[in-house]
């Protein structure tokens, strides 16, 4: 991921290797624990060393698909005159 896409933030759903995402979400999970004194996550500071050193981010960004999801709800209200988005809205079910 670091050589093909030049940073580190591996979001949990990333679609192209979905093993890797979970992976990615194991490991900040577990640094969570261990931050607050929980070490039986397995996770170490060998471990969160390696992390470190290639840029891992620890905490998942999620401001951009927040800003995405805003912009797609604005559209709809433009379209639809409302925010009543239905659960299962076929265009747009991420919405």
């Amino acid at each position: 991921y670091l050589k093909q896409f030049g940073d580190a933030p591996v979001r949990r759903e990333f679609t192209d290797n979905p093993s890797l995402g979970n992976w990615v979400g194991s490991q900040r999970t577990s640094y969570k624990k261990f931050q607050n004194g929980d070490y039986s996550s397995g996770i170490t500071r060998n471990r969160i060393r390696l992390l470190n050193k290639i840029g891992f981010q620890w905490i998942e960004e999620r401001s951009n698909s927040w800003d995405l999801r805003y912009q797609e709800l604005v559209n709809y209200v433009k379209e639809f005159g409302h925010s009543r988005v239905p659960q299962k809205f076929a265009r747009n079910l991420a919405l």
